[in-house]
């Protein structure tokens, strides 16, 4: 075998290994109920960490530090209001749309669905906002996470 067969067997085999790599799709589209979205945009690292240093300081002292929520937060209160929900998968925040979402940390809780959360809108800008979302939704499981992107370009909720 001459001496250059070598090397180019070396490199072919290297370049379709990297050519199987490369071919992987970034996201599939999503179809619920018959209907098709494209693939989940992919969450910018830093809106991750600076969500989760948000998430810290203005959502965990309700919502736990590991996202958790309280126990029994399905279950009413005395006074009629909900205790805070979980924010990872076992949660239901996953069920709504990126702009309810941004709506509800402004604006607060909706009392009359038991919503006792205060609003946020006057201490945080609505890129904030959207940084302690992408932290959420970074935890989120991944059927959860393609349900609620497909729920945000469709705006079932």
């Amino acid at each position: 075998m001459p001496r250059f067969i070598a090397p180019i067997l070396f490199l072919t085999v290297i370049i379709i290994s990297l050519s199987g790599c490369l071919a992987e799709p970034v996201g599939e589209p999503i179809t619920i109920n018959g209907v098709t979205v494209p693939p989940i945009p992919s969450i910018a690292p830093e809106n991750i960490t600076q969500g989760e240093k948000l998430y810290a300081h203005y959502c965990a002292g309700c919502h736990g530090a590991d996202l958790g929520g309280a126990p029994d937060w399905k279950q009413r209160l005395p006074d009629g209001s909900f205790p805070p929900p979980p924010q990872d998968s076992t949660g239901h925040t996953w069920h709504h749309s990126d702009s309810l979402l941004i709506n509800m940390i402004k604006e607060g809780g909706d009392p009359d669905l038991g919503g006792v959360m205060p609003p946020f809108g006057d201490k945080l800008s609505e890129e904030e906002i959207v940084a302690i979302l992408d932290f959420i939704k970074s935890n989120f499981e991944k059927k959860e996470r393609e349900f609620q992107w497909w729920v945000t370009v469709t705006k079932v909720k």
